[in-house]
């Protein structure tokens, strides 16, 4: 096929280049991507767009590392802060707070925006910068234990399904005894009491806990304060609600929550994301379809989220994406490939942007075959599309105004408008220190809540238990008096009945008084008596 031939079918609407640029004409606002590239070539004049009122449906990034994914995250965001929409971005390598300070303008730059009809103005975004419990620069972002919740507590501590039904029933009593789980010293209190001789028969009634199980989750909960997490939880507990505010000139506030101080954790930052998504959906009314997001947050790095993930806790993220898009939020999950999400959350993504994939080794392959499988029919042939990519370009589908899928597009994707990189680190912390959310969550509070009610209670019952040890050994010191006391005067007693000493006896009394003196007497006295009776009777004595 000629040049000739080949610019008449790229520029016949018939044709398939033609077919598929005419699915992302919309008539409402919309978000614009790139230029359409087909057989080689790239159409400035065929763009390539998302629907500004099906951004809640959710979507997914995808590629190999260095394909683009940020960049392309960066240039989602922009446009949905200029169209009004506040956007939360997960910062991992520390490389996207520059979306609030201009581009710089350059060669690649005007040759990029040259090739895709985009009118390049090096532009910044109002924001705000977070971080997880301070740790880091940013406003600290941090969450009570309960209301961090056993089930995400569960998958942050790795813990098994048998062990996280009993960190359920932990927080079940901790919460109808009015005992306050504000941060992790307060749950190790609860458990260790559960376990303890006064606390064992509290849970008897509904299963109790078994001393292994605490101390499993003991152990764990050691293991995780030593990654720094103690400083995730307490107070002031930050209002979600923070992520939907929007400028003085009506663009969307973009919230970047800062992370390279953490990104050696990815368990803990990965599922803390899951609590903010999850807290928005709790906190949030129901609005059902709106012409524009009220929220789209970045969920980066998402097949951390999902790794060694319990049955129960990927029930409730499903759950959350299914359910959030009612509340106006979107998700967009950035990952590497497809198969990191599983695929009833997939299900739920709607609009796809995926970057290059290698195909290097045979899973590589694999999962190559995989990703191509959960595209709509096309006239690309995928695998060698996808496996062909250069960096910022990208195979799009995305949802119709109608809510159809469009028809699968390869795109050369525009140029970010603002710094794509990080900005200096005395900029960042100046930008911390004058938002004025500094001030309402910077220092933490540590009021009074399970731990120093539980510890009140022990104290109590330790005094109680000393008094009435005090008091037996007080008792029987007293009746051992009373008893030393009964035995001198009874002595007492007897050595007064006995009377005064007698003197001592002359020898004529010793003489009478002694045995052979009564023997003789009672001799003699017999013999006399017989006598006295033979003259009285007038009897004679027996001659022999």
């Amino acid at each position: 096929m000629s040049e000739s031939t080949d610019a008449a079918a790229t520029a016949d609407p018939t044709g398939p280049a033609g077919q598929i640029a005419a699915g992302y004409e919309f008539t409402g606002p919309a978000l614009d991507l790139g230029a359409l590239l087909w057989d080689g070539a790239c159409l400035p004049d065929r763009q390539i767009r998302i629907p500004l009122s099906m951004l809640n449906r959710h979507g997914l990034v995808a590629g190999a590392t260095g394909t683009g994914k940020t960049k392309t995250l960066q240039l989602i965001a922009e446009q949905l802060s200029a169209n009004g929409v506040p956007v939360f971005l997960a910062d991992i390598k520390g490389d996207v707070c520059g979306i609030t300070a201009p581009g710089t303008p350059g060669a690649r730059i005007a040759e990029r925006a040259g090739d895709v009809a985009q009118s390049w103005e090096p532009t910044g975004f109002p924001g705000e910068f977070y971080a997880l419990g301070g740790i880091g620069p940013g406003i600290p972002v941090r969450s009570t234990v309960t209301a961090f919740g056993p089930v995400l507590m569960s998958k942050v501590l790795q813990l098994n399904q048998t062990q996280e039904q009993s960190l359920g029933l932990i927080f079940h009593y901790a919460d109808t005894k009015g005992l306050e789980l504000i941060d992790l010293k307060d749950l190790r209190a609860v458990v260790a009491f559960l376990v303890s001789d006064r606390g064992r028969a509290e849970l008897k009634g509904i299963g109790g806990l078994s001393t292994a199980t605490a101390g499993v989750i003991l152990r764990a909960l050691t293991a995780f304060e030593a990654q720094g997490a103690a400083e995730f939880f307490g107070e002031p507990e930050f209002d979600t609600s923070e992520f939907l505010r929007t400028a003085a000139d009506g663009r969307g506030v973009v919230s970047v929550l800062e992370l390279p101080a953490v990104q050696d954790k990815p368990q803990l930052f990965s599922t803390f994301l899951m609590w903010l998504l999850a807290d928005l959906y709790n906190d949030l009314p129901e609005v059902g379809d709106l012409e524009r997001p009220k929220l789209v947050f970045f969920f980066d790095e998402a097949h951390l989220l999902f790794s060694g993930a319990s049955k129960a806790f990927l029930q409730s993220v499903t759950q959350t994406v299914r359910l959030i898009r009612s509340k106006g939020v979107g998700v967009f999950f950035v990952t590497q490939t497809p198969k990191d999400v599983p695929g009833d959350v997939l299900a739920q993504l709607g609009n796809r942007v995926q970057h290059a994939l290698r195909a290097y080794t045979p899973d590589d392959a694999k999962a190559l075959r995989a990703t191509v499988r959960t595209f709509p029919h096309s006239p690309y042939d995928l695998e060698k599309l996808l496996t062909g990519l250069g960096t910022g370009e990208a195979v799009v589908t995305v949802l119709g105004e109608n809510g159809a899928p469009t028809p699968v597009a390869a795109t050369r994707l525009r140029a970010p408008q603002s710094l794509m990189g990080p900005i200096a680190a005395a900029d960042l912390e100046r930008a911390v220190q004058a938002s004025p959310l500094w001030s309402r969550y910077a220092e933490p509070v540590d009021r009074e809540s399970a731990y120093e009610k539980i510890s009140a209670e022990q104290a109590a019952a330790e005094a109680q238990a000393e008094a009435a040890a005090a008091a037996a050994e007080a008792e029987e010191q007293a009746e051992a008096a009373q008893e030393q006391a009964e035995a001198a005067r009874k002595q007492a007693a007897r050595a007064a009945g006995r009377g005064a000493p007698k003197a001592e006896p002359s020898l004529a009394e010793q003489v009478v008084g002694s045995g052979l003196f009564r023997s003789l007497a009672r001799s003699i006295g017999t013999q006399l008596g017989r006598e006295i009776s033979r003259s009285v009777f007038g009897t004679a004595r027996r001659r022999r």
